[in-house]
């Protein structure tokens, strides 16, 4: 029987899911290219983390060996972001949130190797499973959004790389501190790759040119709106959910992407009615996914902040 308690932290983390849905449709409003609206997002998130007291004080107890290993985290974060964003830039927002789903598929396939779990037979089906709708997928989008597939199921494979190692070292270290860490390490990390893609490709505004006012509107609302508030927000509702429910609320983010995407951008006129059944085949073995598994308890909620696949829970 569910108590007020439950209730509320399932509207809370719905609330989140939806804020983590607006990550997409911010980064096609965003006029910034992918490198400077990931570095901005990053920089204002970490510098609002700096102003905690009790982050500096776990940093100074962490060995260095440990604040290295986050910190090569926090580059496959930056990538992850850079290439996310890149897909929407390339395609539109509901190609980018239909690639983030593979996420949850290519952590099935990676974690056993990457977090010393046991590879389970039936998350190979769940990778076989998804094939047919990315085949419809790519098959219904116009062959110049072709490109944001490709950076896009990247970036998925990306998210599945960086959650299985946060879930292998997590329990290390404070969350908050943690989060600190990688995001610092990612926004150097852009900030020395921005000179490379600037030779590689000129002309394209890679540089870290001052917002305009109304990109400034939308970073801080992607910063402080679709980071930090669902990161405080989602650790008080996943203490009182079973694992279950809150794996199946955070594998519907794709969901609310792409229809904030119909709803506000209108981008079901860019793409043909074989696209959303692709998209349907993906989505249903996504959410089959806490079917497959029995989830008894959250094992690491504080890591949901650190990308827009959510899929950290297990």
């Amino acid at each position: 029987m569910s108590t007020p308690e439950t209730r509320r932290a399932f509207l809370q983390i719905h609330f989140c899911v939806v804020l983590w849905g607006f990550t997409a449709i911010l980064g096609k409003l965003i006029t910034l290219p992918a490198l400077p609206l990931v570095w901005w997002r990053m920089l204002i998130v970490v510098a609002v983390i700096a102003l905690v007291p009790s982050v500096w004080r776990a940093l100074r107890t962490m060995p260095a060996r440990l604040v290295l290993a986050y910190s090569g985290i926090g580059v496959l974060v930056a990538l992850h972001w850079l290439t996310f964003y890149a897909s929407i830039k390339l395609s539109n927002a509901s190609v980018g949130a239909t690639c983030i789903a593979l996420g949850t598929v290519f952590t099935a396939l990676v974690e056993p190797w990457l977090a010393k779990s046991k590879f389970q037979p039936r998350d190979l089906l769940l990778g076989v499973a998804v094939l047919p709708g990315v085949a419809l997928v790519v098959g219904g989008v116009p062959e110049g959004m072709r490109a944001g597939i490709a950076v896009g199921t990247l970036s998925a494979l990306l998210v599945a790389l960086f959650g299985s190692l946060n879930k292998r070292l997590v329990e290390h270290g404070d969350a908050l501190t943690v989060t600190g860490i990688e995001l610092g390490a990612g926004t150097l990390a852009l900030t020395l790759l921005a000179p490379l893609m600037a030779l590689l490709w000129p002309g394209e505004g890679l540089a870290f040119e001052l917002p305009s006012t109304r990109d400034s509107l939308y970073l801080l609302g992607l910063a402080l709106g679709c980071t930090l508030l669902p990161y405080a927000l989602s650790l008080v509702a996943l203490r009182h959910m079973s694992a279950f429910a809150a794996q199946l609320a955070v594998n519907l983010e794709p969901v609310y992407a792409i229809l904030l995407a119909i709803v506000l951008l209108g981008e079901q006129r860019e793409l043909t009615p074989q696209f959303y059944v692709g998209v349907a085949i993906i989505l249903g073995a996504v959410l089959a996914y806490p079917l497959l598994h029995r989830l008894r308890r959250i094992e690491h909620p504080e890591m949901l902040a650190a990308s827009e696949s959510k899929g950290m829970v297990d």
